[in-house]
């Protein structure tokens, strides 16, 4: 009996085909479905759409709806000879690139770092990009692929983010395809055919499968000029996600004919890591390229000593119709979040390993077809996520290290519009990573290396200096300016409060108790509760005892936890941590050091959106309309960025249409007519 893991070789024909399994997502296509649809060639989008149970994207009903035909994919297909290419030999132009990049992307440059990872690769070396997510690392090695003969292959860790790359990839019509688990054989058999015939220029692969022997030797049946590497720290041990198929890339060049050229990709490396990649990849005299680590579209805040539930709806509803994530450090804390966020009437989502893959798979589809808002999630949604219009990321937990943490915040703003990351810290979130650690980690020097990483990610979140500059330098980085905008630059919606006597209360009941007690009781005492437990202990008479009165037992709590934060306060190890004072508090009592709150401010009456912001929010309706018959994320059909330089231009003709950012050839012929349509129809 065959595992479902083991590669299946299309060559050998086995038993005859029973038919599609009940759960292998395969239903039988129309009878009218047109295979041949040149602009569905190479990809197979029928198939991905029937399987994913939403119409093909080139249906015959939405097909007759455009008004524009284009002979730019009806070229034969031809199986692509090999090259012999010498090493250093080189492949093409920049000014080739630049004109692709117009014709398929609709941009008329590229990005700061783009232009020279690219021109490293067409001169035929092998390359390390060290890019921040978001900053268009999938270009550098899509655009060369179109420049060389043969199919690209690319290593790419998670099913829904190969998904998602080749759904863009059809969108603007290069064709594309995937390899992984979740097909059947019989889909993995037609992928295999086509890209022997050349009818893909790039094929995504599951790093699982390079596991298998069968496979690799299937694959070195393909003219591979490069094999790009997604997520590349996956192959150091010393990465925060350690993958141990990624040193089987290495297996893959080596089956292969021809030396390719290698590219490999990350958004968080430190320099061991960097090592690592070179050394297990085994790059050539790679030319190593960061190209800065700072998101300048991202604001970033951490939030102390408040209640996070109250934070968090405080702003998902400031933040209304937008999309965001919400990290949470265990399944139980990501149920509950998501439990509260229902009930409040948010239209939230969960995502975690202790769902079955069709729950995960389905809570995915929904947040990228924005039937949910707001994804709750633990880090096993960290790298799955390609959604370019989330608005904000919100940490409800401190993460386990920097790596993690900015993996995950970037995924805010992959479109360059502006977005926000919030962390909300409470010491708990110490303690719960450390378990996690002792849990997960094994070995005295693993664990170690661990708590330093945590110490680490502490410290970002006490740090009074610009948080972005806190993250470009950890990462190795220069960051000469401020960045203007993280809760420590700016704080408009702050304002400072003396809560020296608060501090003063708290640290003397804390003193007064002997420094044996948790949070939750000193609250109480200071708030005169009349509980067992205050009674029992006899703590009605310590004179502390109701010194806060006035406030809630959530307000002192939250004041105790700000001070830990701080560092005024301390909470020991274990399963029921203590409050101890440290040496600031007694400079605090002292009367040496005042202590300072900021405190949020609420915010005011909604502004009445403006004409601008009206015509975004239809353009937005239409976009999900199109998406829907299209079969396809809206985010796919256009950006949000490209649809508010629309907002601006209003174009009523083609020519308007091609010149704004995010429009190129292939879309503009998918989408272009409904959107001059709709401004013609405005303008009346």
């Amino acid at each position: 009996m065959k595992r479902q893991d083991d590669w299946y070789d299309p060559m050998d024909p086995g038993p005859a085909d029973p038919g599609p399994s009940a759960d292998d997502g395969w239903h039988e296509p129309p009878a009218d479905y047109d295979y041949r649809d040149p602009r569905e060639a190479g990809r197979g989008a029928g198939e991905d759409d029937r399987q994913a149970g939403r119409p093909a994207a080139g249906n015959a009903e939405f097909r007759n709806r455009r008004s524009v035909q284009t002979d730019l994919f009806e070229a034969p297909v031809r199986r692509p000879q090999p090259v012999k290419r010498q090493p250093g030999q080189p492949i093409g132009t920049m000014a080739e690139a630049q004109e692709l990049l117009r014709k398929y992307y609709g941009y008329p440059d590229f990005r700061e770092g783009q232009k020279q990872v690219i021109e490293c690769l067409l001169s035929g070396r092998d390359t390390l990009g060290i890019m921040p997510t978001g900053g268009g690392k999938s270009i550098c090695y899509q655009v060369p692929a179109l420049m060389m003969s043969g199919t690209t292959i690319v290593v790419s860790p998670l099913i829904s983010l190969m998904k998602d790359q080749v759904d863009g990839l059809d969108s603007i019509g290069v064709p594309a395809a995937y390899i992984n688990s979740s097909l059947s054989y019989a889909q993995v058999e037609m992928r295999i055919r086509k890209a022997e015939r050349g009818e893909y220029k790039l094929l995504y692969v599951a790093p699982e499968r390079l596991e298998s022997e069968r496979f690799l030797e299937l694959l070195a049946g393909l003219v591979v000029p490069m094999v790009a590497v997604d997520e590349a720290h996956c192959v150091s041990q010393w990465g925060h996600d350690f993958r141990p198929s990624y040193m089987r890339i290495n297996e893959l060049v080596s089956h292969l004919p021809d030396r390719p050229l290698l590219a490999a990709y990350t958004a968080t490396a430190t320099d061991q890591v960097r090592e690592d990649i070179v050394k297990h990849l085994k790059l050539s005299e790679p030319q190593v390229f960061v190209t800065g680590f700072a998101r300048e579209n991202l604001s970033f805040s951490v939030i102390k000593g408040e209640n996070k539930r109250d934070v968090l709806m405080g702003y998902i509803r400031e933040h209304a119709g937008e999309a965001g994530i919400v990290y949470a450090a265990t399944r139980k804390e990501v149920d509950q979040l998501c439990e509260y966020l229902l009930r409040q009437g948010v239209a939230a989502g969960k995502y975690h390993a202790g769902l079955t893959d069709k729950e995960r798979a389905d809570a995915q589809e929904r947040f990228l077809y924005d039937e949910v808002r707001v994804m709750v999630a633990s880090n096993a949604f960290g790298m799955g996520i390609d959604k370019s219009n989330v608005r904000y990321v919100v940490h409800f937990n401190m993460p386990k290290n920097m790596e993690a943490y900015y993996q995950e915040a970037g995924r805010a703003g992959r479109d360059g519009e502006p977005s926000d990351c919030m962390l909300l810290f409470s010491p708990q979130d110490i303690h719960i990573q450390k378990f996690l650690i002792e849990q997960s980690v094994s070995g005295p020097e693993r664990q170690a290396q661990e708590y330093r990483r945590l110490q680490q990610m502490a410290d970002y979140c006490h740090t009074p200096q610009c948080l972005q500059r806190y993250i470009v330098r950890y990462f190795g980085g220069e960051a000469e300016e401020d960045c203007g905008q993280c809760s420590n630059c700016v704080s408009p919606d702050m304002e400072l409060t003396d809560i020296t006597l608060e501090a003063q209360q708290i640290f003397s009941c804390v003193k007064r108790m002997r420094e044996r007690f948790g949070m939750t009781l000193v609250a109480s005492v200071l708030k005169g509760s009349r509980n067992k437990k205050v009674l029992d202990f006899g703590f009605d008479s310590l004179s502390t005892y109701g010194l806060m009165r006035n406030r809630t037992e959530k307000d002192i709590v939250d004041l105790i936890q700000l001070l830990v934060a701080e560092g005024y306060l301390q909470l020991t190890e274990g399963k029921y941590p203590v409050l101890r004072l440290s040496s600031k508090a007694s400079d605090v009592l002292s009367g040496k050091e005042r202590v300072v709150q900021r405190i949020r401010l609420k915010p005011s009456a909604p502004v009445v959106q403006d004409v601008e912001a009206e015509l975004f929010d239809e353009l937005r309706k239409l976009r999900t309309e199109i998406a829907k018959r299209e079969g396809i994320p809206p985010y796919i059909v256009f950006p949000d960025s490209t649809l508010r330089e629309m907002c601006g231009v209003q174009p009523t003709n083609p020519a308007a249409m091609l010149k704004i950012k995010g429009v190129g050839e292939a879309k503009f012929f998918k989408y272009g007519a409904f959107f001059i349509e709709f401004f013609k129809q405005r303008q009346g």
